[in-house]
């Protein structure tokens, strides 16, 4: 598709005020980002990251007859170069290759990006693009800190665009059903929830810093994180184990789970209590997050029940055996029964006396989670993993991860997002950045 050219209605005008209260900004209605009337025009894509995750958004979406993949922009040229082919291979159309995002936000005909890239430019690469005018899908965890989170929430409703994070439990059949039921009393009040990810990870081993490769431009890779040397087990996908970079295995696969517990549980704010224990039990290498976890999360009583609510997680990212019949799931305790349910295989409604009384199977459904994403923006509307959703979950991550490194209980304000009388733990809810031209504003 040759962006440059096509002729499209002007964009409406972004609203730019950053006054607005951080309660209006959670109301706003958003709206279409697509500049022609019709509806079958296609969406014009940048996409952000094509690497890992990113290839799989690149193999679903070419079976798209509504999307168009115009851009493919990464730091490593070889990354770029195998998606472009990838696109081409699967729409018979090359899309440009970019290693500079801001040459996708420059181009007005883009509508939408999505970014896949290390957890450390999720919200930088996200905020810009909404700032341009652009819709985003953001993978987990949308954020590298608690900070970012709330910055992204308030770009995506300034701008009025729709920001789509990549939990895609969130629009797959199963999941939604499970949640319908409990939201509805089928295990009677869920008043704890459980998470695990329990997995066999690989050693990362231990390297010295080195030249980085030709094919890659460290130096954009970095972005606004610090200023750290290339060393070869640090990239590609071994950045989750960086703190620089990544958030873990809790903000890899376990925010899934989390994200999923929480719904599950009914709360739609922060917890108010943060405990936490674990370390390095494992692994003998240069990673730099925990093997092993167990978190608690205490939420304040709900105006419904006057009860409080616990959110429990457990890792083990050394230990690839299932647990009640799932490797990675979740537990959904209540008042009468409780229910276990897995992303992938399904889930199960056990009642009173252990009886069996209900079950599911399914998987996640990355097809309907962009099916949702493309509606939000033609329709407009809340998709289903908006960028509060996201921020909520992604928190989840961030403060536990804060409160294992910590050891110590953490007492958070969800209405502030800060840590009461703990500077060491509070400084840990954003980060430092470098001097760089992606550094968000208000960081």
């Amino acid at each position: 598709m040759n962006t440059s050219s096509t002729s499209r209605t002007p964009r409406r005008q972004f609203i730019k005020s950053s006054s607005v209260s951080i309660s209006t900004l959670a109301t706003v209605h958003l709206t279409s980002g697509l500049r022609a009337a019709s509806p079958n025009e296609k969406v014009s894509l940048g996409i952000i990251g094509p690497g890992g995750m990113g290839r799989n958004h690149i193999v679903n979406i070419n079976k798209r007859k509504d999307v168009e993949i115009a851009f493919v922009c990464d730091p490593d040229t070889s990354h770029q170069a195998n998606a472009a082919k990838l696109v081409e291979s699967g729409t018979g159309i090359k899309p440009k290759q970019v290693g500079d995002l801001r040459e996708i936000l420059e181009v007005k005909s883009v509508d939408a990006v999505f970014i896949a890239t290390p957890d450390h430019w999720h919200a930088p690469a996200a905020i810009l693009a909404a700032e341009a005018g652009k819709h985003v899908y953001v993978e987990k965890p949308c954020s590298h800190n608690v900070h970012e989170g709330r910055l992204m929430i308030e770009a995506a409703r300034r701008n009025k665009r729709v920001m789509q994070v990549g939990t895609q439990s969130r629009s797959t059949k199963h999941v939604m059903k499970a949640m319908e039921l409990l939201h509805n009393g089928a295990i009677g009040r869920v008043l704890v929830a459980k998470a695990w990810n329990s997995q066999k990870r690989s050693s990362i081993g231990k390297a010295a810093p080195s030249a980085p490769p030709s094919h890659l431009d460290f130096e954009t890779w970095l972005g606004p994180a610090s200023k750290l040397p290339y060393q070869r087990n640090m990239l590609h996908g071994i950045w989750r184990w960086w703190r620089a970079f990544g958030t873990g295995d809790m903000g890899n696969d376990g925010v899934h789970d989390l994200d999923i517990a929480r719904w599950g549980l009914g709360v739609t704010t922060h917890p108010r209590r943060i405990a936490a224990l674990g370390g390095k039990y494992f692994f003998d290498d240069d990673q730099q997050f925990p093997d092993t976890q167990n978190v608690l999360f205490e939420y304040a009583p709900s105006a419904e029940d006057g009860r409080p609510r616990q959110l429990i997680f457990e890792q083990r990212i050394w230990a690839p055996y299932f647990e009640q019949g799932y490797e990675n799931g979740n537990a959904f305790y209540g008042t009468n029964g409780f229910m276990l349910l897995g992303k992938h295989g399904g889930w199960k409604l056990i009642g009173p006396r252990n009886k069996l009384r209900e079950q599911m199977s399914g998987s996640p459904d990355l097809r309907a989670h962009h099916d949702d994403f493309f509606r939000s923006i033609r329709e407009g509307g809340t998709p289903n993993a908006d960028i509060e959703i996201g921020h909520l979950s992604s928190s989840l991550c961030h403060l536990g991860n804060i409160a294992t490194r910590i050891g110590r209980v953490l007492e958070f304000d969800p209405k502030h997002e800060q840590i009461a009388d703990d500077v060491e733990a509070n400084a840990m809810l954003s980060r430092e950045y470098r001097k760089h031209w992606g550094k968000p504003d208000g960081a």
